[in-house]
């Protein structure tokens, strides 16, 4: 089955459940198939149709509709620009070689290398996301997902999944920018509800809305957390807000798909864990230490690019470039990419190790480790840290502090405070931006 079999068996069973809320605007799920019915005879079959996601109910039909009709889906985020649109437009103009049997979406990622790159994700993956996040985050037919985040990335793209093979309700809100609508989402008449947030995100609803977020403290079922690391000061403080919630950790990525989940308000909050693989979904560590995955979730390569897909997929297999481990538990360990290691004098250091352990300060609200030129080391780390409030920066504190957690050759030598971190549109931290 795919995902428009099972919205058409959800119009059967539930035909007027709600099935998607946003802005004042309430479709039942009969409502839902019928305009995507209609929507779906005006597009031909066997093309790759590119549209912009934006987060409305009319994005949804348009999604469905493509896939209905017997086309291949290429959400594009909002505001691209229209030449850049065009010129992907004119790319998927010609159907890849093979045709378009059995692939579902394009869905374009510039990862770290900067270039942009069309994914794509079969229907067969689709499902198996979806059964994957059901079986591992307990997703069930009366739960309200609250959808935040962009529709053209695998984060919240994934949660339309799992809500409608189960014929729960979607909520979608415009972004966090204006909080207000996130909490009125929560107050809709739910026995349960749950969202996905980058770690950014998490912070800054910690930090300007903490007491506000733990009065749903008996309604959020869960939450998950991905697209970057989650520091394990904001785990901790989460978990205290949210005593009965589920919090999920997540390794996912566009090209694995959905692979494994870690509740870590499970009373041990392990840093770095990210659970183990779902039914749908292998884990295999490289001698290099480096992870890579198996299974049903993963994509088919990169569109009209073999060279390319053959970086990353060899084998049936996806190989990355995240550094990781399995623990005695079966459970997999993340310490960060290889990209992102920075060598000093001949010891390799994972920013993310000292970023976090950075974070359990109080008065750093968010920072970056990043490697600078030294005129006799050739490099030293650089610590740049965003405090709470105006007040000078206190090194020393800071730096007895990260002595007491870390080895010595992970301590920053230098240390610069700044107004913000500059952060990708979708919350990483844009280590590209840092490097010289």
């Amino acid at each position: 089955m795919t995902l428009e079999d099972y919205l058409r068996q959800d119009a059967e069973r539930y035909p007027d459940k709600p099935a998607v809320i946003c802005d004042d605007e309430t479709v039942t799920y009969r409502e839902l198939y019928r305009r995507v019915c209609e929507r779906a005879t005006l597009y031909p079959a066997g093309r790759i149709i590119t549209f912009r996601a934006t987060q409305t109910i009319d994005f949804l039909v348009t999604y469905f509709a493509i896939h209905l009709a017997g086309s291949v889906a290429a959400p594009l985020e909002k505001n691209t620009p229209d030449e850049l649109y065009r010129e992907i437009s004119d790319s998927l103009s010609t159907p890849p070689e093979g045709g378009t049997f059995g692939i579902a979406d394009i869905l374009y990622t510039t990862g770290t290398t900067g270039r942009s790159k069309g994914v794509i994700i079969s229907h067969r993956t689709i499902v198996a996301d979806a059964e994957n996040l059901i079986e591992g985050q307990l997703f069930s037919h009366d739960l309200l997902f609250i959808i935040n985040g962009p529709l053209n990335h695998i984060g919240s793209l994934s949660k339309i999944y799992p809500v409608i093979l189960l014929g729960a309700t979607l909520y979608i809100i415009d972004g966090m920018k204006d909080v207000n609508a996130f909490f009125r989402a929560l107050d809709y008449p739910a026995s349960k509800v749950a969202t996905f947030f980058v770690p950014a995100t998490i912070r800054m609803l910690m930090q300007f809305c903490a007491e506000r977020l733990s009065a749903y403290a008996n309604k959020i079922d869960f939450i998950e957390s991905g697209g970057a690391p989650l520091a394990h000061a904001d785990m901790l403080r989460l978990c205290e807000l949210l005593p009965n919630t589920r919090m999920y950790n997540t390794y996912a990525s566009t090209e694995t798909g959905i692979i494994s989940t870690y509740d870590f308000n499970d009373g041990r909050c392990m840093q770095g864990c990210l659970g183990r693989p779902m039914s749908h979904s292998r884990i295999i560590i490289t001698p290099e230490g480096l992870i890579s995955c198996q299974g049903d979730t993963l994509c088919s390569g990169y569109i009209n690019d073999p060279e390319l897909t053959a970086t990353i997929l060899r084998n049936d297999t996806v190989y990355t470039s995240d550094i990781g481990h399995i623990d005695e538990e079966g459970m997999l360990r993340l310490s960060g990419r290889e990209s992102d290691v920075i060598n000093i004098g001949g010891y390799k250091v994972a920013p993310t190790e000292v970023e976090d352990a950075a974070m359990s300060l109080p008065c750093v609200k968010d920072c970056i480790c990043i490697s600078v030129p030294h005129p006799i080391m050739e490099h030293a780390l650089k610590l740049l840290v965003v405090t709470d409030g105006d007040g000078p920066l206190d090194k020393k504190v800071i730096a007895r502090h990260l002595k007491s957690r870390l080895e010595a050759y992970k301590v920053p030598l230098l240390y610069e405070r700044v107004d913000a971190v500059k952060r990708t549109y979708n919350g990483k931290v844009d280590r590209k931006f840092y490097k010289n």
